[in-house]
């Protein structure tokens, strides 16, 4: 079965796949809040307000917003069993090497954000590895339990906090931040590196407190069921019995989870209809990318040139998730053309989908002869303390 391949490296081609598709679907999203200071503001673009603008908006938030990232943060937890198999067979300790990984990915973080973009979640993956370092002897049975119990506690906040919105309790955080936030982070967005890295600043002092309350829960739950079917090697051989359940779950609860959750971000009114929005998206979310999973998990078998397209990718998932940052900062910020909300939702899905051909294509050919991408190569020389190999010795 194709899904259990070997990658180069000892890796699970399957899992590499994922995460390439992981990667896409997050550019699709992630480009929209890179080319908008509305969208950052919780805000449609203004004078894009035609049927079609609207349709990808619609389209992007039930099928792609809030999946993907779940995706990437159960394939970082799942990656975690890995790293500890790797370790005891190299009969190293485990705890220093992944702390050293974490504060890699933390400075990565912490650069991507300030300079590139504030929505970056690498920082809030160093932090949940934390949390999932202290988690990693759990019992699987364990890890799922404290994962389903992470998102129920977090929709049950939303509900709470939308019934004291309905009370008319103010609820701190709950609203946009207006059209004069927008209009001046498109300003200062189209300014200097100065003005850009003083915006960015800005966003992320809202963004930190919504990654501590909001999403911050919710990738260390999608970690936990990563962590957990990383322990039963679900991903070596998958059945299929399995994942058509996961489909049949996943695109009828999820899909029904996410119109509503749709309706209550683009077409209801109201805070109480948006908090309830989102705790139903806490919930369904993770089923309707688990269905994605499964989805991509039955065809790599019978269509090994998308597995191949998709694996490169994923083998150089952080250099092209920082590189997607870097390239759209130089199309929408002042770095480059500046053209933050003056390209419509439409286009800008165009442009992401290029800019990850343009990546697939740079993975396939950088990938021809060496084993890591160059920032994986920087965060693997980290976690091992010395440098590793890069050429691929002929066979």
């Amino acid at each position: 079965m194709w899904t259990s391949a070997r990658a180069p490296g000892d890796r699970i081609a399957g899992v590499d796949a994922l995460r390439g598709f992981a990667l896409l679907g997050i550019l699709v999203v992630n480009i929209a809040f890179l080319g908008s200071g509305y969208r950052m503001a919780g805000l449609p673009e203004p004078g894009f307000d035609s049927a079609l603008d609207w349709g990808v908006r619609w389209f992007v938030t039930m099928f792609m917003e809030n999946k993907f990232y779940l995706l990437f943060s159960f394939l970082f937890g799942y990656s975690l069993t890995l790293q500890i198999g790797s370790a005891a067979r190299r009969g190293a300790a485990f705890a220093p090497m992944f702390l050293r990984r974490l504060a890699g990915l933390f400075v990565l973080g912490l650069a991507d954000a300030v300079l590139l973009f504030p929505g970056d979640i690498l920082g809030t993956y160093a932090v949940v590895g934390l949390a999932l370092l202290a988690l990693r002897k759990v019992t699987p049975r364990t890890a799922m339990i404290l994962a389903v119990t992470l998102t129920s506690v977090l929709a049950a906040a939303f509900v709470a906090a939308a019934v004291a919105a309905g009370l008319g309790f103010p609820v701190p955080g709950a609203g946009s931040g207006g059209v004069a936030q927008a209009l001046k982070a498109d300003v200062l967005l189209r300014g200097g590196p100065g003005m850009i890295i003083s915006e960015h600043l800005n966003e992320l002092s809202v963004i930190v407190v919504l990654r501590v309350l909001f999403q911050g829960p919710a990738v260390l739950a999608a970690c936990l069921a990563g962590l957990a079917l990383g322990k039963w090697g679900a991903l070596r051989e998958p059945r299929t019995a399995t994942l058509r359940r996961i489909q049949q779950l996943g695109f009828t609860v999820g899909v029904a989870g996410q119109a509503f959750h749709s309706y209550a971000a683009w077409g209801g009114s109201g805070q109480v209809l948006r908090l309830l929005g989102q705790a139903v998206d806490l919930v369904t979310a993770p089923l309707l990318a688990a269905a994605y999973a499964a989805t991509l998990l039955r065809l790599l078998p019978r269509l090994p040139r998308l597995g191949r397209m998709l694996t490169a990718p994923g083998r150089m998932a952080l250099t092209n998730y920082l590189g997607q940052s870097l390239i759209c900062s130089l199309i929408f910020t002042g770095y480059g053309l500046a053209l933050v909300d003056r390209v419509s939702p439409p286009v800008e899905v165009l442009i992401a989908l290029a800019v990850f051909a343009f990546q697939a294509a740079f993975s396939h050919r950088w990938l021809r002869g060496r084993r890591h991408g160059p920032v994986e190569w920087f965060l693997r020389a980290l976690t091992y303390w010395k440098i590793p190999s890069q050429r691929v010795q002929p066979t």
